[in-house]
């Protein structure tokens, strides 16, 4: 059953937090940066509102949600896009089965209200009519005013923010007065060949390690030449490439004939072909001449 509070003799039905899959391999400095940002020393202190930056696919949102985690409170996900309007970070109107209006709150309000931490994803992507509305809850005052329902809301004491941005230019510049108030700034780049691996195999605990070690070959080819290929991709390819070798007759999932190198590279050639393009197959490491 969906949960309400009043507030002003306003009736608000909440969101549900998320609960997701994610969990944060390697960087622990990263991990620290946002959980410092957060921090409270003193009565009089707020926290901060750090801003994630880095390509897309490099883990901004697992940072956050990892972190949020940690401060074990419930963490709820808002999706910013260019269509992005103030109501729908705010309270929205909708009608009920009885005819009537009802106001819903959003993922950023129900953390407010519940203490928990509210994480707007790809944050730039919103206008800065948006991200006006949001002004007066990312500084000291940490509330937010919504004309729909005429309701001030003030935010729980527990209450984090954090937003994640990409840094390609598809997206809008953020205005100064939000700027200031998204900080610090946190950057994400690309992990280290042992990192990489990791992130790999926890996300790909069936596959071995010469597919692994494929795939991070490819990746750290990739970085090294300055392109954007993320281990997102990387774990989209070895996924792929998985399927593929599972959709041969002999060596069906869970295989009995172990895949050669050949088989295994033909198949990740194939699957970086259809995920990034034939010509992202130049990362690929050559097939070991002994298989």
């Amino acid at each position: 059953m969906q949960e309400s509070v009043t507030i002003d003799e306003v009736n608000l039905m909440l969101s549900h937090p998320d609960e997701l899959p994610m969990k944060w391999v390697g960087q622990r400095e990263l991990l620290d940066q946002v959980l410092a940002a957060w921090l409270v020393v003193s009565e009089d202190d707020v926290p901060l509102n750090p801003r994630l930056i880095g390509k897309p696919g490099v883990g901004k949102t697992t940072l956050a949600y990892a972190a949020a985690k940690r401060l074990r409170q419930e963490v709820y996900l808002f999706q910013a896009t260019m269509d992005t309007r103030p109501e729908d970070l705010l309270i929205t109107p909708v009608i009920s089965e009885e005819n009537k209006i009802k106001y819903v709150a959003s993922a950023i309000v129900t953390a407010m209200i519940r203490g928990g931490v509210a994480i707007l994803d790809e944050g730039n992507r919103m206008s800065e009519k948006s991200w006006a509305s949001l002004a007066p809850l990312l500084d000291s005052r940490r509330y937010v005013e919504s004309i729909v329902a005429g309701i001030k809301i003030r935010a729980h004491a527990n209450f984090r923010f954090c937003a994640t941005m990409n840094d390609d230019a598809s997206t809008f510049e953020l205005p100064e007065y939000i700027d200031s108030r998204l900080q610090p700034q946190i950057f994400i780049d690309f992990p280290e060949r042992e990192e990489e691996k990791l992130i790999l195999a926890q996300n790909l605990p069936f596959a071995d390690d010469m597919i692994l070690d494929y795939v991070v070959d490819f990746l750290q080819n990739s970085h090294l030449a300055q392109e954007r290929y993320t281990v997102r991709d990387g774990i989209n390819i070895g996924r792929y490439a998985l399927k593929l070798l599972s959709s041969s007759r002999k060596l069906k999932w869970p295989r009995r004939v172990p895949a050669s190198s050949r088989q295994v590279h033909r198949c990740l050639a194939q699957a970086v072909a259809l995920i990034l393009g034939p010509e992202a197959q130049g990362y690929l490491p050559p097939v070991a001449e002994s298989d």
